[in-house]
């Protein structure tokens, strides 16, 4: 569990409804259900729009990443490679074999295949870039669906802002119905500016921070085989790869 991500939200939450209480309102006032529809249900409208739904999805599915991150297995790969270095060196490419059965991981799995089947460095790299690149770029097109989201949502809190002017001005008449139609004018840019700069942005700054993590373990491993594959010492390949860290 990130407790930065879960004390950062709480604190935001503070702020608002702190300085609220400061000002001598009370909470109720943010509780606007039209500001609510038109802001929520509009940007997620305009996402759906703008992105795939299968990009959609993923994005969605990545949310929990910012409570509960992926775990990092940068030392991991780190020992590993340096394992594999030391048994080619004793044993040959082919005794990798039975360190390819233990691999669970589809990109170590693919990867030490293409060394185990000779690969020379310059193909090596030249493959393992083409999947990180393709990784990268599909992580990082679903992490932007929340960036997309913080773009949408003022617009829309200033949509909202106008609907109740408008609605204000249609019951000029009737002072009786003024006051709910300048709330939910507020409350939408309210929801619109507080939901981009408190929810969706840095969500989307998270992911990004999750995915460049994840790049670089993948990197690790292209750097690490690359190493067994020029044959350099496996002291250098360790000392080369806590660089990474």
């Amino acid at each position: 569990m990130d407790r930065g991500s879960l004390i950062g939200l709480a604190l935001a939450f503070v702020a608002i409804l702190g300085g609220q209480a400061l000002e001598g309102g009370h909470a109720g006032i943010f509780l606007q259900p039209a500001a609510f529809v038109i802001v929520v249900l509009g940007t997620l409208a305009a996402v759906l729009v703008h992105y795939p739904f299968a990009v959609f999805m993923k994005g969605l599915r990545m949310a929990k990443w910012v409570f509960r991150p992926p775990e990092f297995e940068s030392e991991q790969i780190i020992r590993r490679v340096v394992q594999w270095s030391h048994t080619v060196r004793k044993e040959g490419l082919l005794a990798l074999d039975r360190h390819l059965v233990l691999t669970r991981d589809p990109f170590q799995k693919d990867a030490l295949q293409l060394l185990i089947d000779g690969a020379d460095a310059a193909r090596l790299r030249e493959t393992l870039d083409v999947q990180i690149v393709g990784f990268e770029t599909a992580q990082r097109q679903a992490a932007r669906m929340w960036e997309t989201a913080g773009g949408y949502a003022p617009t829309l809190g200033i949509l909202g802002a106008v609907i109740g002017l408008i609605h204000v001005m249609e019951n000029l008449a009737d002072p009786s119905k003024l006051g709910a139609g300048i709330a939910v004018a507020f409350v939408a840019t309210i929801y619109g500016v507080g939901l981009a700069n408190l929810v969706f942005l840095p969500i989307a700054n998270k992911l990004k921070f999750i995915i460049a993590r994840q790049v670089s373990d993948r990197e690790i491993l292209c750097d690490g085989l690359i190493g067994i594959a020029q044959g350099d010492n496996p002291r250098i390949i360790e000392a080369r790869l806590k660089g990474y860290l």
